[in-house]
């Protein structure tokens, strides 16, 4: 059930941080729940190296770090695509 629940806040991840990024368009839904993965763990990595900790588990705080990487993700991505 672990990896199904992962999915499914990788979709809703990447979807929301399409939407701040403006690709919404570009991406579909395999391409969301990618982004939603690597974005929760980049923020993740982000957050951990920082030192602000990335708290676990599935609650506002995880899903905030994720976003926040989500959109680094997509920023970096468009950024090699120019």
């Amino acid at each position: 059930m672990g990896i199904i629940l992962w999915i499914i806040f990788g979709a809703f991840v990447g979807w929301v941080a399409s939407l701040i990024m403006k690709t919404d368009a570009e991406q579909g839904t395999v391409l969301n729940i990618v982004v939603g993965i690597i974005g929760a763990v980049v923020g993740g990595w982000l957050m951990g190296s920082s030192g602000i900790g990335t708290g676990g588990g599935f609650n506002l705080y995880s899903l905030v770090v994720a976003i926040i990487g989500a959109c680094v993700f997509i920023a970096v991505v468009k950024a090699f695509r120019r």
